[in-house]
């Protein structure tokens, strides 16, 4: 039952699910996730840990900085259910295309530069 109450409470959040829809590609440095949504990183900090609580993603940490993915395959049913669940419900969304565009202008800027500005 918590498994499930952590998920549903992590992705009843608009933040949190654009956060799950970014990471759709690959890993991200918090610095651009940060970028993305244009929060304080303390709040996107917030945002990451209810996301890791519910299994929705996984953090590695490299120096000072966190990177951000989706669980591999050997994520628990729930999880992995509820990925495909978001995937296909947000699939026609106009916010998570505009993200998707900006999000691919954001990957051709360097990584140390923008991370800079967020020490």
């Amino acid at each position: 039952m918590r498994d499930c109450l952590n998920i549903t409470k992590a992705l009843s959040d608009e933040s949190r699910v654009r956060i799950v829809m970014f990471l759709r590609d690959g890993e991200l440095c918090a610095c651009q996730i940060i970028e993305m949504l244009e929060l304080a990183p303390s709040t996107i900090s917030r945002h990451m840990a209810v996301l890791l609580q519910a299994g929705l993603v996984e953090c590695r940490k490299c120096g000072k900085w966190h990177y951000y993915r989706l669980p591999g395959t050997g994520a628990p049913a729930p999880v992995q259910n509820a990925l495909v669940w978001l995937e296909s419900a947000l699939a026609q969304s106009p916010v998570i295309s505009a993200d998707g565009k900006r999000l691919k202008a954001l990957l051709k800027r360097d990584l140390k530069t923008l991370c800079a500005r967020h020490k």
